[in-house]
């Protein structure tokens, strides 16, 4: 289970990768998923936005679960589930699945589409967090159409259960005010503010882009923690212009043809209504690639 001191350090929230019939490519993910364990990340992030987690039915879900318990079998890297939907029904029956199959926590997201109210927000948080695994709360409001408050934020990571917070509002604001009042921990879900954010009181990241170069994340993290501020702000900077391209079209697309370039997972297959980069996004991933 997971616990508020685990909560630090570089999360990588993991792609699903598909085969060319839409199916998962459960091949494609236990190498590509065992070659992000080896690098110590400080915790596996399955079926988040990066993994497509609208597309992924109930049943794909406890194979995804099964297979990443096997991969960390022997390991001290937690494991989150995003378990998250519009639906609290459905929240709640994947976050039972979760804590049922033995994941460390789920990752629940803001309800999307609905545009709840705060007090529905709420509402939703804490019938998520009566199940009993662990929560970490995921504010996305770019995605979401709607955000947390900070009093919102606030009153569910004073729920029994909820273990801390996935900050990607875009703002310094939330996390600098939960940081402020002595909150539980805040990842930084933003990949183009990880650096501003670790200045803000951030406990770590998140990030997609630490699909890509995930020893380079980590050294930045602990440089950071180490002092060395200089020397991880330069490390990040030369990253920036590979996670601006990443981020140039919705994620996952740009990460699953990178990884698929790379030969990391055989396809860069996206499930409609995703579908993958465009040919200019491509020439430019390529042309940073080559350089």
């Amino acid at each position: 289970m997971l616990t508020e001191e685990q909560i630090y350090g570089i999360y990588v929230p993991v792609v699903t990768p598909f085969n060319a019939a839409g199916e998962i490519d459960l091949p494609s993910y236990q190498r590509y998923v065992n070659n992000i364990i080896k690098n110590k990340i400080h915790g596996l992030v399955v079926n988040g936005t990066t993994g497509e987690s609208p597309t992924v039915n109930i049943q794909e879900l406890q194979t995804l679960i099964t297979a990443s318990q096997q991969l960390l079998q022997g390991s001290d890297i937690p494991l989150v589930i995003g378990t998250g939907t519009n639906d609290t029904m459905s929240t709640v029956a994947r976050t039972e699945l979760a804590a049922g199959l033995g994941a460390d926590a789920a990752l629940v997201v803001v309800p999307y589409y609905s545009r709840p109210s705060q007090a529905g927000i709420i509402a939703h948080f804490r019938k998520a967090a009566e199940v009993g695994i662990p929560i970490i709360a995921y504010d996305i409001p770019g995605r979401a159409g709607v955000g947390m408050t900070v009093d919102t934020a606030r009153t569910i990571l004073e729920m029994d259960n909820v273990v801390g917070l996935k900050d990607c509002s875009g703002s310094p604001l939330l996390v600098s005010e939960l940081s402020r009042l002595g909150s539980k921990p805040v990842l930084c879900g933003d990949d183009l503010s990880f650096f501003d954010m670790l200045g803000c009181g951030a406990a770590g990241g998140m990030l997609a882009s630490a699909n890509v170069h995930t020893a380079k994340f980590l050294s930045i993290f602990d440089q950071y923690k180490a002092g060395q501020v200089d020397a991880a702000r330069a490390e990040y900077d030369r990253l920036l212009p590979l996670m601006k391209l990443l981020f140039k079209e919705s994620n996952p697309a740009p990460i699953k043809w990178l990884l698929s370039v790379q030969g990391e997972i055989a396809s860069d297959t996206l499930r409609l209504p995703m579908t993958s980069i465009s040919e200019s996004l491509r020439e430019e991933l390529g042309a940073y690639l080559a350089g």
